[in-house]
């Protein structure tokens, strides 16, 4: 293995390139999850996992502000119970009807006893 390393040039794969590496991922698919992911690689302090490997999780960070963003400005996805939804996505989307105070409505849904009552109610509505 060591002749292939020399031969391609490849730096040397050391237990702590291996940790790091599984630590990097992880934190990227637990979705960010530094409590989890600390406790899983047996560092002592989160602060750690949030210096060494926060970089990874920026894009996501990112998306985030954007959902953010459309969410607020946008009266798309007032529900913040809504996780991956991508603004292009025409069914994670809300329209105000007409009547409707939209910011009493993003309020009101705001609220997650608010927005669970109502969707035990709207669920035990027939429709004809």
């Amino acid at each position: 293995m060591q002749k292939v390393i020399d031969e391609q040039g490849l730096p040397d794969v050391v237990f702590h390139s291996l940790r790091h590496t599984s630590v990097t991922y992880k934190l990227k698919l637990s979705g960010g999850d530094i409590k989890a992911v600390q406790g899983d690689s047996g560092h002592a302090q989160a602060d750690m996992v949030t210096e060494v490997y926060g970089h990874i999780i920026d894009e996501d960070r990112r998306k985030n502000a954007q959902r953010m963003e459309d969410a607020f400005y946008n009266r798309e996805n007032l529900n913040p119970q809504m996780k991956g939804a991508d603004a292009g996505q025409t069914a994670n989307t809300v329209a105000v009807p007409e009547g409707v105070d939209a910011d009493l409505l993003m309020k009101v849904l705001g609220n997650p006893e608010m927005a669970a009552l109502l969707t035990s109610l709207a669920k035990s509505l027939k429709v004809e």
